[in-house]
């Protein structure tokens, strides 16, 4: 038994569909966005485990490096929603690390 290997491309599929529902990924790849989308998802993974064993403020900080970077990939991609969160999510920890050092 053999694997045939997919000759048909997905621009070709989608136009056999003849729908307004297929959609093809638009996700900039290989850009500078890209970079620093999934170094700041890194970052924020790292933030959650650091969370998860109780080491309080670094997890605050890291998690905005994180912020940091989705804010701006919100900015290049001119999307509202990652700019909105982030840049809330940001304030958020920020005065958490506020509330710690001098609260």
């Amino acid at each position: 038994m053999t694997i045939e290997p997919i000759k048909e491309k997905l621009d070709d599929k989608i136009a056999k569909l003849n729908s307004s529902r297929v959609y093809k990924k638009v996700t900039p790849r290989g850009d500078l966005s890209w970079y620093i989308k999934w170094a700041s998802s890194f970052v924020i993974i790292i933030a959650m485990l650091f969370t998860s064993a109780n080491m309080f403020p670094i997890n605050l900080w890291i998690a905005n490096i994180g912020f940091i970077g989705w804010t701006i990939v919100g900015m290049l991609w001119h999307d509202r929603a990652l700019i909105v969160l982030n840049s809330i999510s940001l304030a958020i920890y920020s005065m958490g690390i506020l509330n710690y050092y001098y609260g």
